[in-house]
């Protein structure tokens, strides 16, 4: 599907998605033109989704973040999507992946502190539907986030 072009493209966009399109295009040694239809083929097939800015959440006054990893009452037909649809009306939700296995969710949480995270928890994530049993891992450090794959 994607030939050495798409690759050294995506290669480039990936670890700049800032460059404009001349300069990605100059660092590809491809004419803009050219570059331009192969990202414009590249999202209408769904390989790139979109741009996306990366937000400090620390320097915005964030400083708990806490993985919930949630088991479901599965007797109930409807768990996963009553689940899913009240927990993304959390603000403080920042992620929801669902699993195959012993745990169903994991969701992501932000808060300010802990008298924030408290508040959240009880009155918000605990209140979600269908839950049957939750875990709570507290975030202490961020070894690597990397969403670049090597193309």
């Amino acid at each position: 599907m994607l030939d050495d072009i798409d690759r050294r493209i995506l290669r480039h966009f990936q670890s700049e998605p800032s460059l404009t399109m001349a300069e990605l295009a100059e660092r590809c040694r491809i004419g803009q033109g050219v570059c331009w239809r192969r990202i414009e083929k590249m999202q209408a097939a769904g390989v790139i989704e979109g741009q996306e800015a990366v937000i400090d959440w620390a320097a915005l006054g964030y400083a708990v973040e806490v993985s919930l990893r949630v088991t479901l009452d599965k007797t109930q037909a409807r768990a996963f999507d009553d689940f899913t649809a009240a927990a993304r009306e959390v603000a403080e939700v920042i992620e929801i992946q669902t699993f195959l296995g012993r745990v169903d969710v994991r969701l992501s949480v932000l808060a300010r502190d802990m008298g924030h995270y408290q508040q959240v928890y009880r009155d918000r994530i605990l209140t979600l539907p269908h839950i049957a049993d939750i875990e709570a891992l507290m975030h202490i450090a961020r070894v690597k986030r990397d969403e670049v794959l090597p193309i």
